[in-house]
């Protein structure tokens, strides 16, 4: 019988680490010739590395190739070339916060027995402080050494800093406590900041900030004290009105009182959903947690898209395709939470997407025709205020509504199948909620303009 060496998990890294190295093949590949060595990466890692070198799979993985970080990986970088064909700047950026990010954080997480992230203890400061430092300077290396294939050369201050950024936020995701593997989830965002970065113009930029330092002291008053009533008031958590004071003051500072006025309407819309049938949620254990006090996480999550939109409206020349994905993101955000806090207190029958079984209230994915109608018409309400405040035209609310109702749709079905798993968890639906929204709202309003 064969003697199999044990699995070595530096070893594993270490791979993932220097695979990282092939990168900078980008430079002279086309996107084709790219897609096709990233193709045959996948199936090499699939069908030959088993047998070639078994111990890089960890315990069990073998049976389950499919779902091994060393297949996916590979797999992240054929998705990375396909979204972004023209720009294998992005590609070799995201591909470096994944490969030295990643690979070094878990290195060195492993070897710290020092402070934990107070929301995953399963991940380390100091591994989170390596992923930011290597997955920033690999990053940002590839974006420069890669930045001669965008045509035309993107800024430099994009290829030198937007990287960093990226691999700060990759590392925030990192440490969210889910079972989606960091092969995915790390490379799709850290491409998204890429890519919302770099659609960022210099002229409007420098002006929108030095409106925004003229304006920055009466948004933070407005906010603060939205915060502080918020907080005294019961609804948000010490760490909801922080992250809700930054992002109430992004949104105004970037779309204005109109915009900040359609932040606070979707804010109350949730409020006032989860204090209806209260009681009644609380003897069936399907309450918000916390007393209904929303915390940073349910802020980023419901309203983070929006920031990012309102960013975008105004650092872009997108401005009105921006403003639409704006009001559609807080329209779905807001409609999805009076459709679930009202279907949970009234809904008579609960059926779970996409199978239709009925299932008991407040079950992951399931919806009732109660909870839905109460949500069309949050979504309705929300876009037309957009509209009347002047962000979006009147004839944008239909595609802004449809799009709202596609967004929760996506979410009760990713709900159904993921979140009970621990693949995701209820605030990254959220966030795919929104983003989803705001896509389709954009590609929606061609239809009725």
């Amino acid at each position: 019988m064969t003697h199999r060496e044990p699995f070595s998990e530096d070893s594993r890294q270490i791979v993932h680490v220097t695979m990282g190295a092939l990168a900078l093949l980008l430079r002279y590949l086309t996107s084709w010739q790219a897609m096709v060595l990233a193709g045959g990466a996948v199936a090499f890692n699939l069908y030959a590395l088993p047998r070639l070198a078994g111990t890089l799979y960890r315990p069990g993985e073998v049976r389950r190739r499919l779902h091994s970080g060393i297949v996916l990986y590979p797999l992240a970088v054929v998705l990375l070339i396909a979204a972004f064909p023209d720009r294998r700047d992005i590609v070799a950026a995201a591909w470096g916060v994944l490969a030295f990010g990643d690979g070094m954080a878990t290195l060195v997480g492993h070897r710290s027995s020092g402070a934990r992230i107070p929301w995953n203890p399963e991940k380390s400061v100091a591994g989170s402080i390596a992923f930011i430092l290597c997955g920033g300077a690999a990053g940002s290396f590839l974006c420069w050494w890669c930045r001669a294939t965008a045509i035309p050369p993107s800024y430099t201050w994009f290829s030198i800093w937007m990287p960093w950024l990226a691999a700060i936020g990759a590392a925030g995701v990192e440490t969210i406590p889910i079972k989606l593997d960091d092969n995915i989830s790390v490379p799709a965002f850290a491409s998204a900041v890429l890519w919302f970065t770099s659609l960022i113009s210099e002229d409007l930029a420098t002006s929108a900030i030095a409106n925004s330092v003229r304006a920055l002291p009466v948004a933070l008053a407005a906010n603060g004290a939205v915060a502080a009533l918020g907080y005294f008031g019961g609804t948000v958590t010490v760490s909801g009105a922080i992250c809700g004071l930054a992002i109430g003051t992004v949104i105004l500072l970037t779309a204005g009182w109109g915009g900040w006025g359609l932040l606070l309407a979707t804010f109350a819309f949730a409020v006032v959903s989860s204090r209806l049938g209260l009681r009644k949620k609380s003897l069936l254990g399907i309450a918000e947690a916390r007393g209904g006090r929303r915390g940073a996480g349910n802020a980023l999550a419901n309203t983070g898209v929006a920031a990012a939109a309102a960013v975008l409206a105004v650092l872009t020349f997108a401005h009105d395709t921006a403003r639409i994905a704006f009001v559609a993101a807080l329209a779905a955000g807001g409609s999805d939470t009076v459709a679930s806090e009202i279907g949970k207190a009234w809904g008579r029958r609960t059926l779970l997407v996409p199978t239709l079984e009925s299932v008991p209230p407040g079950t992951s994915g399931a919806i009732s025709a109660e909870g839905t109608a109460a949500g069309l018409i949050a979504a309705l309400a929300l876009a037309a205020l957009g509209a009347v405040v002047g962000l979006v035209p009147f004839a944008i609310v239909p595609a802004i509504v449809i799009a709202a109702t596609l967004g929760s749709l996506v979410e009760s079905v990713l709900g159904a199948t993921l979140e009970g798993p621990g693949i995701l968890n209820n605030d990254v639906l959220n966030f795919v909620n929104t983003a989803v929204a705001a896509v389709m709202a954009i590609e929606l309003a061609a239809l009725f303009q």
